[in-house]
């Protein structure tokens, strides 16, 4: 009889509930506070009631060494505050990897980074890592792929990611309409912005699908729909779309609200290095009053490249093991320049025409 269902599996292990889980590894009062305050202030970005301020999500394309990850938590911060004045920084901490075929699937996945896919192991690994983050003062946003992990990781994360590959999928829809900290969709991987659009309307409408209770138990979850999403131009293919035209005509099709930009991806042709193109454009579209940006992506990490996964080479530290990044000097000089773009000049009030070329 197990053929009727259990035909092409292995085993299926029992995995620690949200409950267990949480109760051991607790969300402190302080990173509690950090998280309300700063999905606030990104809402207040969202729907216009801040208009001096974008958002910034930068950090690694995933997060492979814990121990790296918060040493750039902690070189970030001093940066984020001496920003905070014209930027919401947050780091960009993917602990999720969707692959196009085959691949390293992240760290919830597979922690140990060798096949074995210890998925509790690697929950527990991302929690604690998350919260470590969120108490040195660094909030975080990540990409929710799987729909049973926020259960485990989503009172950290201010701010969350739909992928590309996922935007059109009505779990993932049904997922962010109940999420409580606002959400980027991404256009899709052939640049189709229309995915992205039609995922905030439904992600904005209540939903009625199945979840897990804390305690791990299946349920029947039911959302009011989440007030707070937004599209993220990421490009496509060959194509990218951090231009003007593109970012009006995406603004257009969402009836004038706001976009996010990802610097790389499709929009950097998947060069590292061209991220400051994408970035440096961007900035002078917001120095010369364009209001239809409401933040951008950069993917960094403390070391620029990226390396390869070897079971016979060990890894480099602070270089990134999937997309190629750009490094944390390039990252602070960039996120300066697009503050600088962003400030209102004191003379006129009009937007800062400091250069772009280099740090201020």
């Amino acid at each position: 009889m197990s053929s009727l269902e259990n035909r092409n599996l292995t085993t299926i292990a029992a995995l620690a509930s949200p409950e267990d889980v949480k109760r051991a590894h607790p969300i402190s009062s302080e990173a509690a506070s950090l998280v309300l305050e700063t999905r606030s202030a990104i809402r207040s970005v969202i729907h216009g009631r801040d208009t001096r301020r974008r958002v910034a999500v930068v950090g690694p394309c995933s997060i492979h060494d814990p121990d790296a990850a918060l040493e750039y938590a902690q070189r970030l911060l001093p940066v984020a505050e001496s920003l905070r004045g014209e930027l919401i920084i947050l780091m960009r901490t993917y602990f999720e990897k969707p692959r196009t075929t085959i691949g390293w699937k992240g760290l919830v996945n597979d922690p140990r980074l060798d096949g074995s896919c210890e998925v509790e192991e690697g929950l527990l690994r991302a929690r604690k890592l998350i919260l470590a983050i969120n108490d040195a003062g660094m909030p975080c946003g990540t990409e929710l792929l799987d729909p049973i992990s926020p259960q485990y990781l989503a009172d950290a994360v201010s701010w969350a990611a739909i992928g590309a590959r996922t935007t059109e999928s009505q779990t993932h829809r049904e997922m962010a309409s109940g999420l409580s900290m606002p959400v980027g969709f991404k256009n899709a991987t052939n640049g189709d912005v229309s995915v992205a659009v039609d995922a905030t309307v439904s992600a904005s409408h209540p939903h009625s699908f199945l979840g897990v209770l804390d305690d791990g138990r299946g349920a029947v979850v039911k959302t009011t729909g989440n007030a707070d999403t937004h599209v993220v131009l990421r490009g496509g293919h060959a194509e990218t779309n951090f231009d003007a035209k593109s970012v009006a005509d995406a603004s257009r099709q969402l009836n004038g609200r706001a976009v996010m930009i990802d610097c790389s991806h499709a929009n950097s042709r998947k060069e590292a290095a061209r991220q400051s193109i994408a970035l440096r454009d961007i900035a002078k579209q917001i120095q010369n009053g364009d209001t239809a940006i409401l933040g951008v992506m950069l993917e960094s990490h403390l070391v620029a490249g990226k390396q390869a996964l070897r079971a016979d080479t060990p890894l480099r530290y602070g270089v990134s093991v999937t997309d190629e990044c750009i490094g944390f000097e390039e990252t602070e000089e960039l996120l300066r320049a697009l503050a600088a773009a962003t400030r209102p000049s004191t003379k006129t009030g009009k937007r800062s025409s400091a250069p772009l070329t280099s740090a201020p």
